[in-house]
């Protein structure tokens, strides 16, 4: 069993090189946290999961959920994550905090650690993939700069508890797994 988690900018190639890593596999149970399709209201984000959707093999398995923990325990197999960065925004979302950091960073805690359960402690493999957002301008909102850190706070500990992490960038892959890890990395430390 390896947990990896893949990191990468947008249209950097992630989302591909995530499946790449469970090509072969069979029963793959693909989670995706994010809101559902809807072609009248944003057509743009219909297009990308139609995209995705298309791009996965015939076999694997898609399931709709922010319940990462329970998905994960239920799919006794393989499973990718896509993507940690919509399920933030997500669990923002079904709490209404997007004007209440304490409480959304609260919530991400709780959902966090709840997730990182689930990812250290089943016998198959497990891909998750998220934006990496600390490299950018400093978003000019609140709830811009509120999904920035609560982003940042789960890669960071996600990345803690993975065997292998990859960035991508412009296409490339760096596996930045044999690279130290930041001393005490909790992810919501400095909350």
């Amino acid at each position: 069993m390896t947990t990896t988690l893949v990191l990468g900018g947008a249209r950097s190639g992630k989302s591909r090189h995530a499946e790449s890593l469970l090509t072969g596999q069979s029963g793959v149970h693909y989670l995706a946290p994010g809101p559902l399709p809807n072609r009248e209201v944003d057509p743009e984000w219909a297009d990308r999961v139609a995209a995705h959707r298309d791009r996965r093999p015939a076999g694997w398995r898609t399931v709709e959920t922010t319940n990462l923990s329970g998905a994960i325990i239920a799919a006794r197999g393989p499973v990718l994550v896509d993507c940690l960065s919509t399920w933030v925004a997500s669990l923002i979302d079904e709490i209404g905090a997007w004007d209440d950091p304490a409480r959304a960073t609260k919530h991400l805690e709780s959902r966090t650690a709840e997730f990182l359960v689930a990812w250290t402690s089943v016998p198959y493999d497990l891909v998750a993939v998220s934006n990496e957002v600390g490299m950018a301008v400093v978003p000019a909102t609140a709830s811009g700069r509120l999904f920035r850190d609560g982003l940042g706070r789960v890669n960071a500990a996600v990345s803690a508890a993975s065997d292998q992490v990859h960035l991508v960038i412009a296409g490339r892959v760096m596996d930045l797994s044999s690279l130290p890890v930041v001393a005490d990395v909790s992810g919501f430390a400095d909350a």
